[in-house]
């Protein structure tokens, strides 16, 4: 089942890994980084706690679940060929950060993933969304996606929390797998504005420590990021696997090349 929302770091790719690192037998899943929601859409828990620091996010997931049908006739009125075009872009941009309509906001919120350049999600330092427009021809509307996100989150909680207070709402019995914007493979390469406030290196070490506080009561979790030193010795408590995938979220082919990553499981 495929995401309906672009995302930077999206797990499609590496889901049978994910899968198969996640230790068997929990009945919840809890994801402190839910994203786009591959592995939610992708795995057969009994519930969820599906959880972001974005807002933007949990809004716009939360209303599908409760809205269906509705809302999503309601977002497919902006993929329109009267939409695609710099000047309505930028109009609709001004709109969402200035409105407070929640769902309107949602509704825009993927209009501006599918129409903004290269499906980023990024804010400035006022919290404003600030991806330019992407020129696309036909920015696809993912109405079957949509239905079928709808359908799954049944057994879904969403929350709008810091990871640290989602982590916290674990307990015996529950799996926690977390996906965090990555550490940084090079200085120019730290890009962690997904939410306004950004994931610091600071949040990082705090991450680890309390995976390794939760394992040790019993409730395992499992960490994406990427293969360096510092991911390596800040989880050297788990059980570490590594391998190399193929990024393309960059703009720039040449940058599109394969990236060391690894899986940290914490029992």
């Amino acid at each position: 089942m495929k995401p309906f929302l672009k995302w930077a770091g999206n797990k499609q790719r590496l889901l049978e890994r994910i899968k198969s690192a996640l230790p068997p037998g929990g009945k919840r899943l809890i994801e402190p980084f839910v994203g786009s929601g591959a592995v939610f859409l992708n795995t057969d828990y009994s519930g969820y706690i599906l959880s972001d620091a974005n807002k933007d996010l949990i809004n716009l997931y939360k209303i599908l679940q409760n809205e269906g049908r509705e809302f999503v006739n309601f977002c497919k009125l902006y993929f329109t060929d009267d939409m695609n075009n710099e000047l309505t872009y930028y109009r609709l941009r001004e709109q969402f950060n200035t409105s407070d309509d929640v769902n309107l906001k949602s509704a825009l919120f993927l209009y501006m993933n599918r129409h903004g350049y290269n499906g980023l999600c990024r804010y400035n330092a006022s919290g404003k969304f600030n991806v330019p427009f992407g020129k696309y021809k036909a920015p696809y509307f993912p109405e079957k996606e949509m239905m079928s996100f709808h359908e799954k989150s049944r057994n879904a909680t969403f929350i709008n929390e810091d990871f640290m207070n989602t982590m916290r709402m674990a307990k015996k019995g529950d799996v926690v797998y977390c996906d965090p914007p990555y550490v940084p493979l090079t200085p120019s390469a730290n890009f962690t504005a997904f939410s306004p406030g950004g994931f610091t290196m600071d949040k990082q070490v705090l991450l680890a420590d309390f995976a390794s506080v939760l394992a040790s009561n019993g409730i395992p979790v499992l960490i994406s990021n990427h293969d360096t030193p510092f991911t390596k010795d800040k989880y050297s408590r788990a059980d570490i696997h590594t391998f190399d995938v193929r990024r393309f979220i960059s703009c720039k082919g040449e940058n599109r090349g394969k990236a060391g990553e690894l899986l940290a499981l914490f029992t």
